[in-house]
């Protein structure tokens, strides 16, 4: 995995490597630029911990408002015990995931990887299959009664199964035809399956994690950037040609067309003014703003606590960024490191996305924000990849990990 080394010290007359030149790991990034010993990784893994407490707090908060004026007493009561129940559960989860970590986890990729397959599989059959909406993203459980969103957890064990792949192959995943290819072809069979559910923008996020997930575990950037254009401007021109909800949606974006759910979003968020109307205290939830505590919950933020609230949310959202950075650069071991920048990057880019609809800079979608969004499936597969990634700040440098890092050392003297 040829983007993860020991940073040398110019001060020692280091240079970088020529094989390692113009990756993300060589970019100077103040004090993220500077490798530590594995102790400080557990610096910014204790802060990203903290900050997602603070956003499942914060998620807690904001639901319990929606359902405390939308729900009847005896239902409230039941949604709350739920709320909590939901999040404790995603608490102990994140925390039995990093006692795993990545390489207690490894063992478990194949399986994983088959189960999350097989579930992707599943929503085709009519026995199993719970359509909402016309679209099959979903599973009952039988005899529970639970439903599952089988795209959430088929991301994390993507992730999870690219990563060991490009350990296993490590300099040969740069050659196409017995490395990357083979690689791209799963992901794209992962991209089709969660796609054809008509969940474009799952699909969308899982292939983007994928690809980026090769790009640091060594892939050839040409190689990269062609799977990109071909495939991503090919599905994009197939999609608005063919599906007429993807048309729908962009001429929604453009402006061509009247949307009352994101007219009313806009409206919702302008209506909190700098401090919000209050928990609780929100009007437009029971107007014309349905899914407004999953897939627009950031309006309801707004709404509610006003722009300082949402100054407040963005604030956590862009120091769980930086740390998870810091996070990733500080772990000592390759596999773990790489496992570490899947997981925190399907996280991240899933908040963007979500960010992104909710302020009208990308098409209707309906994407979760992470820990705070109502969802059990999706609250526990986030929990989850973000146990796994704080994990690897307990894991040292394995013998093979030091053997590259002090050869890059001796290459660069």
């Amino acid at each position: 995995m040829a983007r993860f080394w020991r940073k040398p010290d110019p001060a020692l007359g280091q240079a970088v490597p020529a094989e390692h030149q113009g990756s993300i790991f060589d970019v100077p990034l103040g004090a993220v630029a500077r490798t530590a010993e594995v102790e400080d990784a557990r610096r910014p893994a204790a802060k990203v911990f903290y900050i997602v407490l603070a956003l499942l707090g914060l998620g807690f908060l904001v639901q319990a408002s929606h359902a405390a004026t939308t729900l009847s007493v005896p239902a409230f009561r039941s949604e709350l015990l739920e709320l909590l129940i939901m999040r404790m559960a995603g608490i102990a989860i994140m925390l039995g995931a990093m006692r795993l970590g990545p390489r207690g986890v490894r063992r478990f990729i194949p399986a994983l990887f088959l189960l999350s397959v097989l579930a992707l599989v599943a929503v085709y059959l009519p026995l199993l299959s719970h359509p909402v909406n016309g679209s099959r993203r979903w599973i009952m459980v039988p005899g529970l009664g639970l439903t599952l969103q089988p795209s959430e957890f088929a991301r994390v064990a993507a992730v999870l199964w690219v990563a060991d792949r490009c350990r296993r192959l490590g300099p040969r995943i740069r050659e196409m035809r017995n490395g990357y290819l083979p690689l791209l072809l799963v992901g794209l069979g992962l991209f089709l399956l969660v796609g054809l559910e008509t969940d474009l923008g799952g699909a969308f996020l899982l292939f983007v994690c994928f690809l980026a997930t090769m790009w640091v575990g060594g892939a050839d950037r040409a190689h990269l950037g062609w799977s990109m254009a071909t495939i991503g401007g090919g599905g994009f021109i197939l999609g608005y040609s063919a599906i007429a909800y993807v048309r729908d949606r962009v001429a929604v974006w453009m402006g061509e067309v009247g949307n009352s759910q994101v007219i009313h979003t806009g409206f919702a968020m302008a209506s909190g003014d700098w401090f919000g109307t209050g928990l609780g205290q929100g009007l437009w939830r029971n107007r014309a703003v349905p899914y407004l505590q999953t897939d627009y919950v950031f309006a309801l933020v707004g709404e509610e606590l006003g722009l300082v609230g949402m100054f407040v949310a963005l604030g956590l959202i862009g120091a769980l960024a930086w740390f998870s950075l810091r996070l990733v650069l500080s772990v000592r071991d390759e596999f773990s490191a790489l496992v570490a920048f899947g997981l925190l990057t399907s996280v991240l880019f899933q908040t963007l996305i979500h960010l992104s609809v909710v302020t009208g800079l990308a098409p209707p979608k309906g994407m979760t924000l992470p820990f705070v969004s109502d969802g059990g499936t999706a609250l526990l597969a986030s929990c989850f990849a973000m146990g796994v990634a704080l994990g690897a700040a307990r894991e040292p440098a394995t013998a093979s990990s030091a053997g590259r890092n002090s050869a890059a050392l001796s290459s660069s003297q």
